[in-house]
């Protein structure tokens, strides 16, 4: 019998070999290994924070696809909608080191992986109704046309059923065929979803808006129902469908290791905390702390905090 979840979420996931020096990759010489991907940071999030978590996916029958169903099981996150394919390899990335607060190198080996092959046969009914939240992101929606659809019907699922639903944009212009298809895939998944999560430059690039609260009202005058608007180290911007808003101040972090991941941290702050019925002031606040938490140590998901680390 199917447990019951509190989120599902659909990804790609890639073993990342993360260079243990700083300088040019091309001269590194060693590695640390890690398993990274926008949505299963954000169930491995959720998942420490004690919610039960599904990850749906596909990954090969090779070693990096095992290693990613052991970290799996490692951090409790549920995965009976894992496929795992023989036809084709788990992707892979490897990411610079570096100590000066900046963006990592990161280059990716991810064509035609097992992920970029999902599809709505990977939508089992039986599994996402067992969900009361979906958490979507705009990485999976760029690996294929297949994927997007999955996306699409699991959305539409789930807004029939009338479960909620967050959408982080997460733009990766580089695997789509131009940026007006996805702006156009992109906004069509937004507009399925209560709650979007775009940053500043995002959200101007989805909307043609230049302030938070342009962007905001270009989703909400569509049916969303709260849109927080990430904008840096000013912290972020929130408005709802019943016109409360306002800003939420930044933790302040002084030294800054990876900032990889600190997207995913602020949704995993405000998805747990809209699902537990906090106010949206407070589950702005705990994605920013949550945010903070993730730049301040190296790895993409190593400074997602457990309950007990949150509660200190």
């Amino acid at each position: 019998m199917q447990k019951r979840l509190d989120v599902i979420t659909i990804g790609e996931a890639m073993t990342m070999f993360v260079a243990t020096e700083t300088g040019d990759l091309s001269h590194v010489e060693r590695f640390i290994k890690r398993v990274a991907g926008a949505e299963l940071n954000v169930a491995t999030g959720l998942a420490r924070l004690g919610l039960n978590v599904g990850w749906v996916s596909r990954v090969g029958n090779d070693s990096f696809g095992q290693y990613v169903l052991d970290c799996l099981k490692k951090e409790g996150i549920d995965s009976t909608g894992v496929t795992l394919d023989d036809r084709y390899p788990t992707g892979f990335q490897v990411k610079s080191k570096v100590d000066n607060g900046t963006d990592p190198i990161v280059e990716y080996f991810r064509k035609g992986s097992a992920a970029s092959h999902l599809s709505t046969e990977d939508f089992s009914p039986g599994y996402f109704s067992s969900a009361r939240h979906l958490h979507l992101s705009g990485v999976a929606a760029a690996l294929s046309a297949s994927s997007w659809a999955l996306l699409d019907h699991a959305a539409t699922n789930f807004k029939a059923q009338g479960k909620s639903i967050s959408f982080d944009p997460n733009l990766r212009p580089v695997l789509w065929k131009s940026e007006a298809e996805m702006v156009e895939k992109l906004n069509h998944l937004a507009f399925k979803a209560d709650w979007v999560l775009p940053g500043l430059k995002e959200g101007t690039i989805l909307t043609g808006e230049t302030t938070p609260e342009g962007i905001a009202d270009f989703y909400l005058e569509r049916g969303v129902k709260a849109v927080i608007v990430k904008i840096g180290a000013d912290g972020a911007w929130f408005k709802t469908s019943a016109s409360e808003q306002g800003t939420v101040p930044a933790v302040h972090v002084d030294n800054v290791v990876d900032t990889v991941g600190a997207g995913d941290g602020f949704a995993v702050g405000v998805i747990s905390a809209l699902l537990e019925g906090k106010t949206l002031q407070q589950a702005v606040a705990r994605g920013n702390h949550i945010g903070s938490l993730a730049i301040q140590v190296q790895g993409d998901s190593e400074g997602l905090p457990t309950r007990n680390q949150l509660s200190e």
